[in-house]
């Protein structure tokens, strides 16, 4: 169907918002978690409301103070009252919405995803309120992306600074999530299921909105909820394989990782943990399908399963996609998800963007005429890197912008400045945080004849 370049771009937007909006916790906890008389259903699992004496709900996340206002919404006021709802989730500052008994702590600002004091401070009172439960009581724990930095609980000897030097490294290096989060957890009193170690309520629950490529609950917010044996040798390995073990902070991580092989085996809590993934990438990606296929477009769509690689090469495929979707009769829509990687330069150099504005601008750089494309990529937390950008569109008017103004889209990626080079050309696609986190979304919208 012949589009214009306005209804591209729109219609572009649209679809990629349908994918958002389907993985809100609002939509997602209700179908998960469900009061049915004096049974709670968590999933498939039944829970005696006259059982249990009080309730306390904690975590962390970018969608994790969306979750638990959805939560009180299930439970309603007789059940927070009778029950005693208390709880404690640690979300970035713009994630702060009004509750009824469920303090949302702002454990960074926005923008910034690293680890902080406040951070630590209210990790330290989740602690506190799960190890105060008793054998009667349910505690239900709320996990989503940008958890493991909201829920930092260094351990023993590892300065705060420490940690989050290291994690700057291992991103700068291109690191991916399961190298980051296997560093992580070895470093956390609470990752790598510390905090079910540390909750002695008689059942724990917890319900996962997944920002990892497979959903492996090891690795999302780095398992805080997942018992498992301590590997420390796995994060040698990794500052290893980024020739991290000569940089001053790597060698304190490894001396400290050595340590750690003497942990002692770790425990369970009073029941086994339920963990229970509500939403994920995918669930976003057929969501968007949905609405692409309203508005007309015949769709292919694409979830990653894996870790993508570098932005560059997502960039590369998607450009060629586009330019054989442009030619070729077949679907003139293409959605993905994914989690691409971005390899910084050094901070002298460095400007301003995130891997969605990367790989934009990459694929603008690999094809030339963008006359009948548009495709958006765009974080589906609203952040993008640390910008105030969820992503970016490339299209003609993007193209039309940048000519006039002689940019070198060369150097700006070069420089992982994709956010100056889409602020001068009307690119950067900003939402604000959206209440959730499910990785990445791309949209591909092509007009053609027939």
């Amino acid at each position: 169907m012949q589009r214009s370049a306005e209804q591209l771009r729109d219609e572009a937007r649209r679809i990629w918002w349908a994918g958002v909006e389907a993985v809100q916790p609002a939509r997602l906890v209700p179908e998960h978690l469900v009061v049915d008389g004096r049974t709670l259903w968590i999933g498939d699992r039944e829970f005696d409301l006259d059982a249990i004496e009080r309730i306390a709900v904690v975590g962390a996340g970018k969608a994790s103070g969306s979750m638990a206002v959805a939560v009180e919404q299930v439970l309603g006021d007789e059940l927070i009252e009778s029950k005693q709802l208390t709880g404690w989730v640690n979300v970035p500052a713009d994630c702060v919405e009004p509750t009824r008994a469920v303090h949302l702590h702002p454990a960074r600002a926005a923008g910034v995803n690293e680890p902080t004091s406040a951070g630590v401070d209210g990790t330290h009172k989740i602690l506190q309120i799960v190890g105060s439960l008793g054998p009667k009581d349910l505690c239900l724990c709320l996990i989503s992306g940008g958890g493991s930095a909201l829920l930092p609980a260094p351990i023993a000897g590892l300065s705060l600074e420490t940690k989050v030097a290291i994690t700057r490294e291992i991103a700068a290096r291109g690191g991916d999530i399961r190298q980051l989060n296997t560093v992580r957890r070895e470093l956390s009193e609470v990752k790598g299921g510390g905090l079910a170690r540390a909750c002695i309520a008689g059942q724990l629950a917890t319900l996962v909105l997944s920002d990892v490529l497979g959903d492996d609950l090891e690795t999302i917010a780095s398992g805080p909820t997942i018992l498992r044996e301590p590997t420390p040798d796995a994060a040698i390995a990794v500052l290893e394989e980024l020739d991290l073990l000569q940089n001053p902070e790597g060698k304190i991580l490894a001396e400290l990782l050595l340590q750690q092989r003497e942990k002692v085996a770790v425990g369970a809590p009073l029941n086994q943990p339920l963990n229970l993934i509500i939403g994920n990438n995918a669930t976003a990606v057929d969501s968007a399908g949905v609405e692409a296929e309203r508005l007309g477009y015949s769709h292919a769509m694409l979830a990653a399963t894996a870790p993508e690689g570098a932005a560059e090469d997502i960039a590369s495929w998607l450009a060629s996609t586009a330019e054989s979707m442009r030619a070729t009769p077949g679907p003139d829509c293409l959605i993905s998800g994914g989690e691409p990687t971005v390899r910084l330069v050094s901070t002298s150099e460095r400007g301003r963007g995130g891997r969605c504005q990367q790989l934009a601008l990459a694929a603008f750089e690999s094809l030339s005429d963008w006359t009948d494309l548009a495709l958006l990529a765009g974080g589906t937390d609203g952040e993008d890197g640390p910008t105030d950008a969820a992503g970016a569109i490339v299209d003609v008017r993007v193209v039309a912008a940048a000519r006039e103004k002689g940019l070198d889209a060369a150097n700006f990626l070069r420089r992982n400045d994709a956010y100056c080079f889409f602020e001068q050309t009307d690119g950067l696609i900003k939402t604000g945080a959206t209440g959730t986190n499910v990785c990445d979304l791309r949209v591909l919208c092509v007009s053609k004849d027939g």
